[in-house]
């Protein structure tokens, strides 16, 4: 019998031996002897584990194989344990909702999420992965967030205090694992527990934890520090070594049934509970200990502890030490000293710009002169600008105040020795002059890139801002201060610059005027005055109009430029300006005097962005002025590519990847116009629209029947197409819809329902009302539709009149007869219409020259006949090895001209001369038989 069922002494178990010789078997036997444990099982040592344990154990395998695949990037594996984990952590619910959820889980979720947010963002490595690894990225970063909602409580307090929440746990362990300590020492060598995995600290054998033990008894305070990593592990190596003991006394006749006793249980959780408690303790006296020693130190003057990362500076450091005498020289060399420091990897910046700060400041004290000044500030602004060493970065608010009041105070310096600083890039160093002397100072700088650079820097603030928030509008208001600084320095260097510096700083001038409306001389234009007195007075006092100003600064960049692309950019600018303010001929004559539209592609993208605006608002210009031909004209370009809003600089249309990489992206997104310089898109494609009606509907009018009528604009095709394949036809909404609806009245020669659409109160708030002069802009539409509709009926209807009264069209198109008998002479004299005028009854006589509706089939038949037996004639030939036929033979024969009839120029279709010349049939018959 099996030492399983024994009780106590060897004597029993001889006797029971015996008995069971005797006795026969017993019907369950076979049962009772399956649960017998051989003697190879009774050697092995038996671990039982409560379910607890199970679990987490299983939950602790798991997360090591999860962090194992982070470390090597392997996303497939993360995605494939995570989900297995999941499972893991539904199945131990029962035990997560008595105990809690455990915090090496919470751990995990919490750095999980921070992993791949690390990675998502990292979009060179994402490029790397290979497909599988970044599709399950994508998937296993959905997972966690939607997983983590849950647990966002424990999440947070995880990451609010991680050490906290770490100790917290060590703390709970021992509690934790009482009911399963041997079971734990025993499956130490089997697999990983949740404890040894959380700690990741090696766990230490038992005769270490004893002498450690020891030592603590003894009190050495030294070791203090190691044995708290020693004694995280001292419960369970102190019910370990119980547990061996224990089953080492009992021998090979104790039972299994000890392990489960309670009374050890309890013990031994008291026991683990003391030792947590003496361990905490031991550990705050530990930290106190430590802070003394650094008061210590710190009063000893002796080592300092410092954090890792760059060095944080607590005091100023001194400028110069006592004693030492403050001048020019001295200066200069601490001025290089700072500036020896720019541009290497861990300086700090804005304590590089306090130093100089503080460097002008003991310069002005000790009255060094404005030379040495005057360089520390060049310096200061050129530190401001290296602020943000990426290029595509803009300035925080902070330094670009710093900026413009250090750009302000240098030109203050300037003005006020304007005799006495040179500055110049040509000055050499060796060359400068910065101590006081009864010479100038001379000192090496350009303040016109300083200010090129702080115009660069505030138009990349405004690229960076939200255009449709309060911030946009505050940053706007320091266009004025920019302008000022631009207009002041405009002024130093008429004085004292080059012609290059002028030219360049006049075109900064520009481009920040030739985009802005003058209400105020626009006004002045109209003969009207201000309302009050004081707006009078104010426009008195102010100085000459912009288009004044304009003219003086484009007209010395012409005459005095030598560089292209300055001078290309101002006459871009000119031209703009002209055709804002509605001077439609100079604005076109300047253009065409330029030939700027031979050449622009070959200058580089922002010019050519220039130049896109230009146009637009030049056949803005020219639908304002009733131009219609040469506003659709001007527009056809950059409406026609469908890209307007990318060829305006006004944003970037969706493209793969493949088209556009992310560093052309950025590039181009650093080409974008400001938001308050941009040009209103649907008023663009409204005027296109509307012209392209006002110029397509007479036309498709007149050659309603002719084959090869071409199409004037695309664009508005493609939009008519659109309305006719719309199944159910309501009240237009947008603006296209009203200009498609306003185009089909057009056709039908219905001016009113033509009007009542392009001009509504719709059509007004979305495009009209932004124009300066809204009510001549309606009334020249409404001319215009009148006009056209007048032709449009005409070329419709003419087949059906006899003859037309002009009285009659002037009431129904509301025109005057002079403007109608206008209209209609003009269409005679350009052979559109065949008709004639008989003045004395002022009617308009048609003549019978147009085919009938039967008769244009019949001749488009026979044109697409005759293109048919040409293609098929050349097919044969080539089947035949002759290239060309009966077409491309020698003088002797062929068909020498198709037998069609076309439109003339007088708009009468005649029989053209044709059909079979000399030489013929008959000349082809003997050469080819």
């Amino acid at each position: 019998m099996s030492r399983f069922f024994a009780t106590g002494s060897d004597s029993e178990s001889e006797e029971s031996s015996s008995t069971e010789e005797i006795t026969p078997k017993a019907s369950g036997t076979t049962f009772k002897q399956s649960l017998l444990l051989s003697d190879d099982e009774e050697d092995t040592k038996r671990v039982v584990r409560s379910a607890k344990d199970k679990r987490f154990e299983e939950l602790t395998n798991l997360i090591k194989t999860i962090r194992n695949a982070m470390k090597i990037r392997d996303m497939a594996k993360c995605l494939e344990e995570f989900e297995q984990l999941c499972r893991a952590f539904l199945k131990s619910k029962n035990i997560v909702d008595k105990e809690g959820v455990p915090p090496f889980y919470i751990r995990l979720l919490a750095d999980l999420e921070d992993y791949l947010n690390q990675l998502w963002e990292d979009k060179e490595g994402k490029k790397k992965m290979n497909k599988n690894n970044a599709k399950a990225l994508s998937t296993l970063r959905q997972k966690i967030r939607k997983y983590n909602r849950d647990f966002e409580a424990e999440i947070a307090a995880y990451k609010e205090n991680p050490q906290e929440s770490a100790d917290e746990e060590e703390e709970k362990e021992p509690e934790d694992s009482g009911s399963s300590s041997e079971s734990e020492a025993e499956a130490g060598d089997e697999g990983v527990s949740a404890k040894s995995f959380l700690k990741k600290k090696p766990e230490a054998a038992p005769e270490a934890s004893k002498f450690l033990k020891s030592a603590k008894g003894s009190g050495d305070e030294s070791s203090s520090s190691e044995e708290d990593d020693d004694d995280e592990d001292w419960g369970s190596d102190t019910v370990d070594s119980g547990s061996e003991s224990s089953d080492e006394g009992e021998g090979k006749s104790a039972s299994l049934a000890v392990v489960f006793l309670k009374k050890t249980q309890e013990t031994d959780k008291t026991a683990i509970r003391k030792i947590g408690k003496k361990k905490k303790l031991k550990k705050n006296e530990r930290l106190e200990e430590e802070a003394e020693e650094d008061k210590g130190e710190e009063i000893e003057g002796g080592w300092e502890k410092v954090k890792g990362g760059v060095p944080l500076v607590k005091e100023k450091p001194k400028m110069f030490a006592k004693g030492t005498e403050i001048n020019t020289a001295v200066v200069v060399k601490k001025l290089n000293e700072i500036l020896q420091a720019r541009g290497k990897k861990g300086t700090d910046r804005a304590a590089q710009i306090e130093l100089l700060h503080a460097l002008a400041a003991i310069a002005a004290e000790n009255n060094l002169g404005q030379g040495i000044l005057v360089k520390i500030k060049f310096n200061i602004i050129a530190s401001l600008y290296d602020y943000n060493p990426n290029l595509a970065a803009f300035m925080k608010p902070d330094m670009w105040k710093k900026c413009l009041d250090c750009i302000d105070e240098l030109l203050d310096i300037l003005f006020d020795n304007n005799n006495n600083i040179f500055i110049g890039e040509n000055i050499a160093e060796d060359s400068e002059n910065l101590a006081v002397s009864d010479q100038p100072f001379r000192v090496r700088g350009c303040v016109l890139t300083l200010v090129e650079r702080m115009d660069e820097e505030f138009t990349k603030i405004m690229q960076n801002t939200d255009p449709h928030s309060q911030e946009y509008v505050d940053n706007l208001k320091d266009e004025g201060r920019v302008c000022g600084l631009v207009d002041r320095l405009l002024g130093y260097l008429e004085n004292k610059g080059s012609t290059e510096e002028i030219c360049r700083i006049y075109l900064r001038r520009i481009m920040h005027t030739y985009y802005k409306f003058d209400y105020k001389a626009h006004r002045r234009s109209l003969g009207l005055q201000g309302e009050s007195k004081s707006e009078q007075d104010q426009e008195e006092s102010e100085g000459e109009d912009s288009a004044v100003i304009m003219d003086r600064l484009c007209k010395f960049i012409y005459a005095k430029d030598r560089t292209d692309r300055i001078r290309t950019c101002a006459i871009l600018c000119h031209i703009y300006h002209h055709a804002l303010h509605s001077r439609w001929y100079q604005a076109r004559d300047l253009m065409l005097m330029s030939h700027l539209q031979d050449n622009i592609q070959h200058a580089d993208p922002p010019v050519q962005i220039l130049y896109n605006r230009t146009m637009v608002q030049l056949g803005i210009c020219a639908f304002r002025q009733g131009m219609i031909k040469d506003a659709h004209n001007a527009l056809l370009d950059i409406q026609s590519s469908g890209r307007a809003k990318e060829l305006l600089g006004q944003g970037l249309l969706m493209r793969n990847m493949q088209e556009r990489n992310a560093e052309q992206e950025k590039i181009e997104k650093r080409r974008q116009v400001p938001f308050h310089m941009h040009i209103n898109l649907e008023l663009l494609e409204c005027v296109y629209l509307v012209s392209a009606m006002l110029l397509e509907i007479p036309y498709m009018a007149a050659h309603e029947f002719d084959a090869r009528r071409r199409m004037i604009s695309k664009q508005f095709h493609h939009q008519l197409r659109v309305g006719e394949r719309q199944p159910l036809l309501g009240p237009p909404e947008s603006m296209r819809e009203h200009v498609v609806a306003a185009s089909k009245a057009m056709k039908m020669g219905d001016w009113r329902t033509c009007h009542s659409f392009i001009i509504n109160e719709k059509m007004n708030s979305k495009v009209w009302d932004l124009f300066p002069e809204t009510q001549r802009v309606r009334k020249m539409l409404v001319r215009k539709i009148q006009e056209e509709s007048l032709r449009t009926y005409l070329f419709t209807y003419s087949s059906v009149y006899d003859s037309i009264s002009m009285e009659t069209l002037s009431e129904m198109f509301e025109l005057e007869i002079p403007t109608v008998h206008s209209i209609i002479s003009k269409m005679i004299i350009n052979e559109e219409l065949m008709a004639s005028l008989d003045q004395p009854t002022q009617t308009v006589v048609m003549h019978r020259t147009e085919p009938t509706s039967l008769q244009n089939m019949a001749l488009q038949l026979a044109e697409k006949l005759g293109s048919l037996v040409e293609n098929n004639e050349r097919v044969f030939d080539l089947k035949q090895g002759v290239y060309g036929g009966y077409f491309n033979r020698d003088q002797k024969g062929g068909y020498q001209q198709k037998q069609t009839y076309q439109r003339d120029q007088k708009g009468v279709y005649q029989q053209k001369q044709g059909g079979y010349q000399r030489g013929g049939y008959r000349n082809q018959n003997q050469g080819n038989y």
